[in-house]
């Protein structure tokens, strides 16, 4: 589905199979020499066809357009090889660039395996194939034209300012438009669900990061936030506001699994509370356990590195317990 949602700014709707998001918002802004689309879905035929039947209706021709990246995540991504190829430019982030292009080869999902062990999910015979980053992500290098904060694109009757949101990726980047108070956010802000903040390393305050960044777009003067799913957001400091809150809540949700006996991450994301509709952890299907586990691992290295809680490493199992 396309349909105008600003001036000469369109969103086509790309279904993402088999995925509880069902599809992504991508956005097209188009301009008289050249346009610039945002994000792509996954590397997926039906992705693939449903964006280029927008793009087409849009009367959007291969050799006049370029894309920007928000993130490294398949639903944004995968499609990126294929335009790559096409002769398109493609803009994202250094540091999630380098990833996208790592994930095209399979020692990077081999090392994810780490993570497995780490988090105890060896318990759930969960491995890398069960990840949809994995399904569908960019299967070749990408030649990425590499932005930073503060780096502009033009289009049309717009200048677009590259703003580092990162904290959901490592390299997370939008697009804001002063003059006309817009902003494209990727997964940074979400409307009626909260993006998934994950661990990345232990070198990597992710929700520290992410927290900060939200607390600097809400300065920003924004009209406008287009997320890659669900609704616009018109009031995107109340957004921030509940984002902020629901955090607070899982940490303190955490701390409270904590007391007692010590667990490991797989045990806290057993216990925590999630919007699904099974209700068991039994049932959870394997992508929506690494989200989970991936998510209590974030929050518990932020309740370590703020000094409330301690990590011990029994044999590359982790567990934390209450200081």
């Amino acid at each position: 589905m396309v349909k105008e949602v600003y001036a000469n700014i369109y969103q086509i709707e790309v279904p993402l199979p088999d995925n509880p998001l069902k599809k992504i918002n991508t956005y097209l802004i188009k301009g008289a020499e050249k346009s610039l689309l945002i994000d792509t879905g996954f590397n997926h035929i039906l992705s693939q066809e449903i964006l280029m039947e927008g793009l087409n209706e849009l009367g959007i021709k291969l050799e006049d357009l370029e894309l920007f990246i928000t993130h490294l995540h398949s639903d944004h991504s995968g499609l990126a090889a294929f335009f790559d190829s096409q002769g398109v430019k493609v803009y994202t982030s250094e540091i999630d660039g380098l990833l996208i292009n790592e994930m095209t080869g399979n020692s990077y999902w081999e090392r994810l395996m780490e993570k497995v062990r780490m988090y105890n999910l060896d318990l759930d015979n969960i491995t890398y194939m069960d990840n949809p980053g994995y399904k569908y992500c960019p299967k070749e290098a990408i030649e990425f034209q590499l932005l930073k904060e503060g780096d502009q694109l033009k289009v049309g009757d717009y200048t677009f300012e590259v703003i580092d949101i990162s904290g959901h990726t490592p390299g997370h980047i939008g697009l804001y438009e002063r003059e006309h108070k817009l902003f494209f956010g990727g997964d940074h802000i979400l409307d009626q669900i909260t993006p998934n903040i994950a661990f990345w390393g232990f070198q990597y305050n992710s929700l520290a990061v992410y927290l900060n960044n939200l607390g600097k777009i809400s300065q920003y003067n924004i009209d406008y936030l287009f997320p890659s799913h669900r609704n616009i957001i018109r009031d995107h400091q109340r957004r921030i506001g509940e984002l902020i809150s629901h955090h607070g809540k899982r940490l303190e949700e955490i701390l409270n699994i904590l007391k007692g006996n010590e667990k490991t991450v797989r045990d806290v994301a057993k216990e925590m509370k999630w919007s699904l509709k099974e209700k068991n952890w039994e049932d959870f299907p394997s992508p929506q356990k690494w989200f989970a586990a991936g998510e209590a691992m974030s929050h518990l290295e932020h309740l370590v590195l703020v000094g409330k809680v301690e990590r011990i490493n029994k044999e590359g199992v982790l567990y934390y317990r209450l200081n």
